[in-house]
């Protein structure tokens, strides 16, 4: 990994889930470090992993060569400010949302800057991150970042950084969604006379099969679809419902509106 260590700006959930996967692939917990203002965060952190939390960003945070931001958005500027003047020689990985890697650049007075979007998963190993690199990336920074967020689950880049929204819609407010399909087919599954804890099984265990046979699959998730519905049985009669009800395309214009949201984050909070 890398020899100077590695510190993290925020000790929220996601930095918890990094750190975590860290731990158990071998990272000495004496080379990983967190900037944390939150007393009882820093406790927790410290009893945790037994690793050094720090209230506010100072000198130790030069011995760092990846920085990991798990700030807020909107805390992220301030956050910066203090944090700039002692990490300027270090690799900064962000998995703030929204904030541009321009406005992070001009704030951290580098331009070594990746910009992650993960999602919840990660927290139990089974999340996706997409990055996205300024051009004074190398390859070995890639590679390092990588290593970063192996634990967390899969990982992939891509190109230009408006793309970023676009994750965020579908993959990074993602589990929001799967979740919401769950509650609705609890709901009904209990309204059809299950109990709520049956319906409950059924309909995780269902999204989980689901979702590991269309990973394991070369075939399209159409064909899939299709291959479980028999023309006049009863999965034909819950899509055509759904065909009829418009939902596809309502439910395409909600991830449009949360691309809208992740752009306007960006502005709101990318400005000077």
């Amino acid at each position: 990994m890398d020899e100077q260590g590695i510190a993290f700006i925020g000790g929220g959930n996601m930095a918890g889930a990094i750190i975590t996967g860290m731990l158990a692939q071998g990272y000495p917990a004496g080379q990983l470090q967190v900037v944390e203002p939150l007393a009882e965060t820093r406790a927790r952190l410290q009893s945790q992993f037994g690793i050094v939390a720090q209230a506010q960003a100072g000198p130790l945070l030069r011995e760092a060569g990846v920085v990991v931001w798990a700030v807020k958005p909107q805390s992220f500027r301030d956050a910066a400010r203090q944090a700039g003047p002692h990490t300027g020689a270090a690799l900064h990985l962000s998995v703030a949302a929204g904030i541009p890697s321009a406005s992070i650049a001009r704030w951290l007075g580098t331009q070594r800057v990746v910009r992650a979007m993960p999602n919840t998963p990660a927290l139990i190993g089974r999340g996706i991150t997409a990055f996205y690199a300024r051009a004074a990336v190398s390859a070995s920074d890639r590679q390092r970042v990588e290593q970063v967020i192996r634990s967390t689950g899969d990982w992939l880049w891509v190109d230009a950084e408006d793309q970023l929204d676009a994750v965020t819609a579908l993959s990074g407010s993602g589990p929001a969604y799967v979740y919401y399909f769950i509650e609705a087919m609890t709901s009904a599954g209990a309204e059809m006379g299950l109990t709520s804890a049956q319906a409950r099984q059924l309909a995780v265990a269902t999204f989980i099969g689901a979702a590991e046979l269309a990973r394991a699959s070369d075939e399209p998730v159409e064909v899939l679809r299709e291959r479980v519905t028999s023309k006049g049985g009863t999965t034909f009669a819950a899509i055509s419902a759904l065909e009829e009800d418009g939902v596809k395309p309502r439910f395409k214009r909600a991830l449009q509106a949360a691309q809208l949201r992740a752009q306007e984050l960006g502005r709101e909070f990318g400005a000077d």
